[in-house]
């Protein structure tokens, strides 16, 4: 068995961690505002029997759960495999620039009444925006950009994206639609169907295959980049995967439940110590940890007594803001 420096067993974290996301998917399928029986609906769902119960469980609860731990795990892994790649402890999915072209598709979907005709627009009006970007941002990769480089692409790409959104905003003929895509911005997982899941799940997981594949690669980094390169890693191979299978997997991820942040900064360092700060290792269990953060926070936006409910990027933005800031003091005061 594979074990950490810290002395903990990798495979049972794993478990434990897989454990705790059954727990949760299942919490996420009881917990809502409609209470019903859930052992009933699942025997309606089996045996095909039109109820309500069951329409709520296959229409509405378990897509939630779904994308609740795919979405999670995405920002989790990806979180991990960035801050690896650019060994800065500060870095987020969001900032090779993708996030922000997933919004901003999404965003003009609304602008064009899309999403009203064709319920489906809203994400893939995410993706193509998501695949824009990773063209962009690929085609540098491969031209050999650095790391550097890339981090400054993706900041000019958000910084664009961000200004297109706030035109469309400013632009939109209709303030209800206007709202309606500051509501999607927040973050949420409500309302979300099957068919979101089979259109966003398949370039999730061909987002983690990727950044998976680059776990060796990672721990070859910790001894710097000439080291790594003559052990015989590839680092454009590894920049490639890493910034392919990020734009994947968090562009599918904004597309159907817009901008939740925070996710991919927390949760590595709370798992980095349990892994012996190997960053080959951390990816794993990031995506898990991940998985389970996002889907209490979903479950904890339903247990809060609002009306409307609460946003689920609202929630994780004031638990990880906090965490943000505690983190930067350590950072400064590990530098003097």
């Amino acid at each position: 068995m594979t074990r950490a420096t810290t002395g903990i067993p990798m495979t049972g974290l794993a478990l434990g961690l897989c454990v705790l996301i059954l727990a949760l998917m299942a919490a996420s399928l009881v917990i809502g505002p409609v209470p019903f029986d859930i052992s009933h609906a699942l025997a309606d769902l089996m045996a095909g029997r039109p109820s309500l119960e069951a329409m709520v469980l296959a229409e509405l609860r378990l897509p939630r759960a779904i994308l609740g731990a795919a979405v999670g795990f995405s920002l989790g892994v990806t979180g991990a495999a960035l801050q690896g790649l650019m060994r800065n402890p500060l870095a987020d999915p969001g900032v090779v620039g993708v996030s922000g072209a997933a919004a901003l598709g999404a965003v003009l979907a609304f602008y064009f009444g899309l999403s009203s005709a064709f319920a489906l627009a809203l994400p893939l009006g995410g993706l193509a925006g998501a695949g824009l970007a990773t063209a962009f941002l690929l085609v540098l990769a491969r031209r050999g950009a650095g790391t550097a480089t890339l981090i400054l692409a993706g900041v000019a790409l958000n910084s664009l994206t961000g200004a297109l959104t706030a035109l469309a905003l400013n632009l939109s003929p209709s303030p209800y639609a206007a709202l309606e895509v500051v509501f999607w911005l927040m973050g949420s997982l409500s309302d979300r169907s099957l068919q979101h899941v089979a259109l966003t799940l398949p370039f999730m997981v061909l987002g983690w295959i990727l950044v998976l594949a680059t776990s060796r690669a990672m721990d070859a980094l910790t001894l710097g980049e000439d080291t790594a390169q003559s052990l015989g890693f590839s680092l454009p191979r590894t920049r490639l995967l890493v910034v392919g299978g990020a734009a994947a997997a968090v562009g599918a991820s904004v597309a159907v439940a817009g901008a939740i942040g925070f996710v991919g900064l927390v949760v590595p360092h709370l798992m980095r110590p349990l892994v012996g700060h190997r960053p080959g290792r951390l990816l794993l269990v990031s995506g898990l940890a991940g998985a389970a953060l996002t889907l209490g926070a979903d479950i904890l936006v339903r247990l809060i007594p609002t009306r409307p409910e609460l946003k689920l990027g609202v929630v994780t933005a004031l638990l990880g803001a906090p965490f943000f800031l505690l983190l930067l003091r350590r950072l400064k005061m590990e530098g003097e």
